[in-house]
This record gives C-alpha cells, structure tokens and sequence, in this order.
C-alpha cells in the first residue's frame, strides 16, 4: 500500500500553483459594442500582475493610436473590465483593448503611460502585445 504523508501533498499543490501562476495565460476577451454611454469593456482580461486596461485607437493595420480610457486590472483573470473613455468615439472608430503594467512609473495606481513612454507599458507575451481589437457600434 502506498502512503503520501499531507505534507508531500501540500508540497505538490504549492508547486503546481507557483508553476500556473509564473505561466498564465494573458489574453482579452472583448467584442465589437456600442460606447454611446462612453464606457467601453472587455468580457474577460487576463494580466500576470496588477496593471491596466487600455483602450487605444487604432485602424485595420492595427497601428497603436492614442489612449481614449484606461481601467485597473488585478493579476488572473478579471471579469467584465469596464474603462470610460475620455474622449468621444464614433460608430465605425476601431479601438484596441490592450494589457499594460503597472511598473516603471513613479506612482503606484496611477496610470503613468504616454505613447512610446516605458512608465506603465504594454505587456508582451511571446514577443506579441496581450490585447484585442474591437469596432465600436
């Protein structure tokens, strides 16, 4: 008969936690939406740290454009993630939902981030930006 003490089984769930948590999965889940009510959202954004949110302009090459809103994240998965936006935005007007840090700025919780600035920039996985693009209706 085999026996596995409690303590080699904690040891075990610890591990595979630690392992899940430095290899999440980073990823935004969003769909094309009206922002008539200025908010837009993503259904599901998944970040390996706290952060943010941002909502870029864009277009169909889906070249970074200028932040229109921005809205924290906590590190896992967070669910039905709303920004406002700060300026208008028309029916037609592509915007990109992108994951960003919260690191290299001055102030914790305070978003720092300007186009090409590293305060607060976007996160990479596997070389490519964590983010989705979406058409506002």
């Amino acid at each position: 008969m085999l026996k596995i003490s409690a303590a080699a089984i904690a040891l075990g769930m610890i591990s595979t936690a630690a392992f899940a948590a430095g290899h999440i999965n980073k990823d935004v889940v969003a769909h094309n939406q009206s922002v008539a009510n200025g908010v837009v959202s993503a259904d599901k954004v998944v970040a390996p740290a706290n952060g943010w949110m941002v909502v870029h302009r864009t277009d169909a090459s889906k070249k970074l454009g200028k932040v229109v809103g921005h809205a924290p994240l906590r590190a896992g998965e967070n669910a039905d993630v709303a920004a406002i936006l700060n300026e208008p935005v028309s029916p037609g007007e592509m915007l990109m939902l992108m994951v960003h840090s919260e690191a290299g700025g001055k102030y914790s919780g305070i978003f720092e981030y300007t186009l090409g600035a590293k305060e607060d920039g976007p996160v990479k996985h596997d070389g490519k930006l964590v983010m989705h693009v979406i058409t506002a209706q």
